[in-house]
């Protein structure tokens, strides 16, 4: 990896009622960590929590960038170990080194590791710094940004959890490159997202510039990765606990959720399960006749380019429809759901019937059959 630090990151700010969380975006900023954590006062004692694979790939480069040599946090990848017990090991670690309120947890890798650490961050000695360095697409543009950690349940996914801001987001899109094509691609449907929510320009820079994207042309890539931090910091900063605006943010994730709960975390990629969800909320917009059935094709034809989903006949509606009752975005009983207006835009629901998603599922290709 290239050491030229020259170039200036491209800077975005979270600012919620208390804290401010800045994201650096650049080529090579996660070489520059050490001096960007010392220029932000965080404390000299910074436990790093990563994967096996990620060290591997990413360990010699973090350290070097640190200036340190301690021994990180290793935990096993995946949203099935994105749970309590991980947690556990990262909270006994951090004792046995005697880890006061003045240390630090740096997260290095993907949305499970950053999800994770996070939640350890906010809970250990009831809240201690964290930094994210994200090593996957879809921790880049997402899951990083925006303070909620946790871990999931077997009956659900993040139930359990809490909001707890970064001190800093390191966006090195030079890690990406060690990235294999299916996670790289399960990023890109949560830029997709970004696309359907609040940018019609975005979406169709990913329709015409797939091929790009693909090559990882950081001319292409990187304003695609900082337009989709710019629209969730400006999200978050309005509304950082997710009491109104910020739900748009779940688009597409109320049947990816449950999706991924259904299959116990080993059958989908989270950007995968999303791209689903996103289908299915799709479908019930344009039943409703809130969207056009030619902005659902569009999406339906970005996501069919970008690559090949699991399968999903062989599961059940009835067990997709128990796992979106446990759903976290229901309050008070009523269950908000994120459908489009059109490409760029759309709007929460609360009175989504149980029979409109069990049709709108029934078009998805889902079972009817109880597993």
């Amino acid at each position: 990896m290239s050491t030229d630090t020259q170039k200036t990151p491209i800077r975005v700010d979270v600012t919620t009622g208390t804290q401010r969380s800045t994201i650096l975006i650049g080529e090579n900023v996660s070489a520059r960590l050490g001096a960007l954590l010392d220029d932000r006062h965080v404390g000299k004692r910074r436990f790093v929590v990563s994967t096996p694979v990620i060290w591997r790939f990413h360990g010699e480069h973090i350290q070097r960038a640190l200036g340190t040599n301690t021994e990180p946090i290793l935990l096993s990848d995946g949203e099935r170990f994105k749970n309590i017990q991980s947690v556990g090991r990262i909270y006994e670690a951090l004792i046995r080194a005697g880890a006061d309120r003045g240390s630090a947890i740096v997260a290095v890798g993907g949305g499970v590791i950053g999800d994770t650490a996070g939640f350890a961050a906010a809970t250990y000695l009831r809240g201690i710094t964290l930094v994210h360095v994200p090593t996957t697409l879809l921790a880049q543009v997402d899951s990083s940004i925006g303070g909620k950690v946790g871990v999931n349940h077997t009956l659900g996914k993040n139930l359990i959890g809490a909001f707890h801001q970064p001190a800093l987001v390191a966006i090195d899109p030079l890690l990406l490159q060690t990235l294999p094509r299916r996670e790289f691609r399960s990023g890109l449907y949560e830029v997709v997202k970004y696309g359907m929510i609040a940018s019609r320009d975005l979406f169709d820079r990913l329709t015409s510039s797939t091929k790009a994207i693909f090559a990882r042309d950081p001319a292409v890539l990187e304003p695609a990765i900082v337009e989709s931090c710019r629209i969730k910091a400006d999200v978050v900063t309005k509304d950082e606990r997710e009491s109104g605006l910020r739900r748009i943010l779940n688009f597409g994730h109320t049947i990816g959720h449950a999706l991924e709960a259904v299959t116990r975390y080993r059958r989908f990629r989270h950007g995968e399960a999303i791209a689903y969800g996103m289908l299915a909320a799709a479908d019930l917009a344009v039943a409703r006749g809130a969207l056009g059935d030619r902005e659902r094709q569009a999406l339906a034809q970005l996501i069919t380019k970008l690559g090949p989903l699991p399968p999903i006949a062989d599961l059940s509606i009835p067990e997709i429809m128990a796992a979106v009752r446990r759903d976290k975005k229901i309050v008070h009983g009523t269950l908000h759901f994120v459908i489009a207006i059109e490409i760029g835009a759309t709007i929460t629901v609360d009175d989504v019937t149980e029979a409109e998603l069990i049709a709108t599922l029934t078009r998805l290709g889902l079972s009817h059959a109880t597993a």
